[in-house]
């Protein structure tokens, strides 16, 4: 089992940064996949980025690309969001979520496919 914890979020002018960091429990967690989500008010939770087991394989949301960068160290159970150029239309609560992945390199970007999910961290972005 996983525990995940999300933070970094905050209040940012619009063209600025955050990253958001995901920090996971237990001894296997190179054996998850990972994925950011977000969720505005009024509206479902979406797809934002992932990230394999390995960390050799990513994938992003069209919204996402060019702007976003997934990354994770297993050796300290973290994952991070780097958040660039951001938009008041990125404002949401963004969800790290974590679910067991057969193969290294196994990406997961449904919601209902991930196991556990942290209880997630506010960006607001002002214009």
């Amino acid at each position: 089992q996983v525990h995940v914890v999300e933070s970094g979020g905050g209040l940012v002018q619009a063209g600025g940064s955050l990253r958001l960091s995901c920090a996971a429990s237990g001894r296997t967690f190179s054996s998850y996949a990972v994925g950011w989500f977000r969720q505005a008010p009024g509206k479902e939770r979406a797809f934002v980025a992932a990230i394999s087991r390995s960390g050799g394989r990513t994938r992003y949301a069209d919204s996402a690309k060019g702007r976003f960068t997934i990354s994770r160290d297993n050796a300290l159970n973290t994952v991070h969001l780097q958040m660039n150029s951001l938009k008041p239309e990125d404002t949401a609560v963004y969800y790290c979520a974590a679910t067991g992945a057969p193969f290294p390199n196994t990406i997961v970007i449904v919601t209902v496919e991930y196991e556990y999910w942290g209880q997630g961290t506010q960006v607001t972005v002002s214009s």
